[in-house]
């Protein structure tokens, strides 16, 4: 037998040899990755890698093609070289906004976390770290990078001996702390050794980051614990201290400014020296950033007491001054922001005054709106409740610029130089110079803006200001009440309260009580008063002053005068009005028809004064009044002008109508001696034109002979008791004399009244002429009287034409001792002069006659 020869065995049939596959389309390559072979998917990868890294058309391609959902399952794949280069693809890709979008879809974060192992490879943890980078930028990532672990491993790699596995682990953990939960969780997990370590790096943007991330941890006031226990302050000042590092010094800053927040840790950064080599540090430093946030950081800090103490110790006021001289707006907005802040410090507040005041009013007078915002703010703060400083801003020539800054274009600045504005108005020569600069005038813009803070301070300078009586007519003649009055309607409490405040003020004189009146204030205040919510102390205060400044719309709307509210000439009583009826002044119900019903009664005991009116020729041109005016010699003497007719009416020019009536307190001097006035009465000249008049009401030479009669027989007698009396006794008899109970009906007083208005052609009726009156007419006259003689009485209406008077008289006891006073209403109708013990049945009886 021959020897057997032994065959070859041939290859498997399903099988290649290897095969070099070269590609130049992204679309093959992304073919590839489906492919079994572990060589074939870590050289696509490495293709793709290179592709995506030429830009980030490329990435969108790729994306496109479906390359992120195959790359995505190779995360997890055994081979590790397969998977390194899938991370490395996703780690460049990622930076791309559509590419981040579907990697959170695909909730790519879990597999990317578990790359971060210590025993994966270097590369690994690099473009693991750097896709995570990316994606940490969107608010739902960090949620899932919290969520999953992620916080841990990063942490840990930022010992990582790669210097861009650090970066990029440092940045992830910046983004992710921008949410104070993940803030807590790196500082469970003790952040703050390695992050100082990094400081140390050789790196810059290393060193950065890990400020960056300092600067936000540091807002938790644990964190500056953990900082100042791991020796981190030192290291902080350690960065100031070393010039090579002036790159880093800002963030430094940023850093130590949110440890100064802490008294402790201040304290303890003041026991060490680094206080004062901080100040140190900013006061030579002519870099404006630093500056600024220094400063930025002394605002923050400022905000507690004990910082503020051991600021002023380390004399941070000097700083802050010196950096009103520098030549950088910001800087000057941000020492301006800290010096409102120290002043909440006393001692620093006289410090900051005395020599900081002169330097921010120059700065008043800058073009940048901003610096005037915060000068002027830090300007309120220093004057507020410190008329020292207040003083030295007057005397600083600080008046006319901030008059100028109520112009600015920031609601913040012309709110806060009203507010220094009203700070100086406390004391009286400032407000007066400040008036005469136009304050009133200047405030009308202010109380028409949209912003709450100024028109509260606004209305609040009203207030401030309007206790003089020039700098309400000012108010008044530029239109301001109007505006004023607006401010009642506001929801917000502050500007509501400030406005009733304001409007109470101004309601001190009877003409802008009586324009504020006409404006509807009192319906408004009415309203104000029936909400709980919406009144307060100064809407009814305010009421209750526009009411007694007015007294015939007092009376018509509450039926009341009290003793302290004295009836001058111009009053007038027009009944009661219905609620939200509109009030008319005398003048207005003077042009009405006569009409059948309740005739106006009026008060006016001042002789009237002589006009020359100037006469106009239907043929000759009109005449100005700087023109030459026909002058008439005729004068009418005081006999004649006592024999017009009562109710023929006259008209006066508006220089010649400058006093209506007789002021309070002179009242007595007229009484005492009517008749010599009449007589000695002054002729006065008046040249007007018809289109200046104004409707004149007639003289009640009546009741000036009443007064003129009350003031010689009734003032002279010894006791109240006995002038009240008399008083009563007087003005019945004037009224018709004393009436029958039982004939009260048969007394005829509307008859004669219809009879005085048909005889006057008029609905308005001087109390003099009635010769039979009823309980309101003598109760009024009865007023009117007292009031002249110093009498204290009140006047009250009731229903059904009634009305009485009200007076407190002092008793004395068997044993001469002064007992309290006791209210009495007075008899004027059936036995007049009697006094009816108020609370009575005898009193009560005669209210309800």
């Amino acid at each position: 037998m021959g020897k057997k020869v032994k065959k070859e065995q041939s290859p498997p049939k399903d099988v290649f040899d290897p095969l070099l596959i070269e590609s130049k389309t992204p679309a093959t390559v992304v073919l590839m990755l489906s492919s079994p072979e572990n060589e074939v998917l870590a050289k696509a990868c490495d293709a793709l890698y290179k592709f995506a890294s030429k830009g980030d058309e490329n990435k969108v391609t790729l994306l496109g093609l479906g390359a992120v959902e195959h790359l995505y399952k190779l995360l997890s794949h055994e081979d590790p070289l397969v998977r390194r280069n899938a991370v490395m693809v996703f780690g460049i890709m990622a930076s791309n906004h559509d590419v981040k979008k579907l990697l959170r879809e695909l909730d790519v974060t879990n597999s990317l976390i578990s790359q971060l192992e210590p025993e994966e490879d270097v590369v690994i943890h690099e473009f693991a770290t750097l896709c995570l980078a990316h994606m940490a930028v969107e608010y739902t990532t960090k949620v899932k990078i919290f969520e999953q672990g992620g916080l841990e491993p990063l942490i840990r790699l930022l010992g990582s001996p790669d210097p861009d596995v650090k970066k990029n682990s440092l940045e992830c953990i910046y983004l992710l702390v921008q949410d104070f939960q993940n803030r807590a969780a790196v500082r469970e997990l003790n952040v703050i050794p390695p992050l100082l370590g990094l400081l140390e790096s050789e790196y810059p943007d290393i060193q950065l980051l890990a400020l960056q991330t300092l600067e936000v941890i540091s807002k938790d006031r644990e964190t500056r614990i953990l900082l100042g226990e791991n020796k981190g302050l030192d290291c902080l000042l350690n960065i100031l201290e070393n010039n090579e590092f002036s790159d880093l010094h800002i963030e430094t800053l940023a850093v130590l400014g949110n440890c100064l927040e802490d008294a402790h840790i201040l304290q303890q950064i003041q026991l060490t020296g680094g206080l004062k080599k901080l100040l140190s540090f900013l006061e030579v430093s002519t870099v404006p950033d630093i500056q600024k946030n220094a400063a930025k950081a002394v605002t923050k800090a400022a905000y507690d007491s004990e910082i503020r103490k051991i600021f002023h110790w380390e004399e941070v006021e000097k700083f802050l001054l010196s950096l009103l001289d520098t030549n950088n707006d910001e800087v000057k907005v941000a020492a301006s922001q800290a010096i409102s802040a120290m002043c909440e410090n006393l001692d620093s507040k006289c410090v900051l005054g005395l020599q900081g005041i002169p330097q921010l009013v120059q700065l008043l007078s800058s073009d940048n709106e901003e610096v005037k915002e915060a000068v002027v703010t830090a300007l309120t703060n220093l004057t507020t409740a410190s008329p020292r400083n207040a003083s030295v801003v007057a005397e600083a020539g600080g008046i006319e610029p901030l008059m100028n800054t109520l112009n600015a274009q920031r609601d913040g600045a012309i709110s806060n130089a009203i507010a220094v504005l009203s700070n100086l108005s406390l004391q009286e020569p400032y407000r007066v110079r400040i008036q005469s600069h136009g304050i009133m005038s200047a405030l009308v813009g202010p109380l028409r803006s949209t912003n709450s803070q100024v028109q509260s301070k606004a209305a609040f300078a009203v207030a401030a200001f309007g206790c003089d009586a020039d700098a309400r007519t000012e108010l008044r003649n530029v239109g301001g009440l109007g505006p004023l009055v607006e401010l009642l309607h506001s929801k917000n409490e502050e500007v509501r309260r400030n406005a009733c405040w304001a409007v109470m003020v101004c309601g001190s004189d009877e003409l802008t009580a009586v324009e504020l009146c006409r404006l509807g204030t009192l319906d408004i205040l009415e309203e104000i008063n029936l909400s709980r919510k919406r009144r307060n102390k100064f809407s009814e205060a305010a009421l209750e002053k526009l009411l007694d400044n007015n007294l015939p719309q007092k009376y018509s709307r509450m039926g009341y005068l009290s003793s302290s509210n004295i009836i001058t000439n111009g009053f007038y009583d027009c009944g009661q009005i219905k609620h939200g009826k509109k009030f008319l002044s005398l003048e207005e119900l003077s042009k009405q028809e006569l009409t059948d019903r309740r005739a106006i009664i009026f008060i006016n005991a001042k002789p009237q004064e002589n006009v020359v009116v100037e006469k106009v020729q239907d043929a000759s041109p009109p005449v100005s009044r700087k023109g030459s005016k026909e002058k008439l010699s005729s004068r009418v003497s005081p006999i004649e002008e006592k024999q017009k007719l009562p109710g023929q009416w006259c008209s006066l020019s508006k220089s010649g109508m400058r006093e209506k009536g007789l002021e309070k307190g002179k009242g007595k001097k007229e009484e005492e001696k009517p008749k010599e006035v009449i007589q000695v009465a002054p002729t006065v000249l008046e040249e007007i034109t018809l289109e200046n008049s104004l409707w004149v009401p007639p003289p009640d030479f009546i009741l000036m002979d009443y007064i003129n009669d009350v003031s010689k027989t009734i003032l002279p007698l010894t006791t109240t008791r006995e002038q009240v009396v008399a008083l009563a006794q007087f003005v019945a008899d004037k009224m018709g004399g004393t009436v029958e109970r039982e004939q009260l009906h048969n007394f005829c007083w509307e008859l004669e009244m219809s009879a005085i208005e048909f005889e006057l052609k008029s609905n308005i009726v001087p109390i003099g002429k009635i010769k039979r009156g009823t309980f309101y007419h003598r109760a009024l006259l009865f007023k009117v009287l007292a009031d002249r003689i110093g009498i204290g009485c009140s006047l009250v209406r009731g229903k059904y034409n009634r009305a009485w008077n009200e007076v407190k008289l002092v008793e004395y006891s068997p044993k001469g001792l002064l007992l309290p006073p006791q209210e009495y209403v007075v008899e004027l109708m059936f036995e007049p002069g009697c006094l009816l013990k108020q609370g009575t049945a005898k009193a009560d009886q005669y209210k309800r006659v």
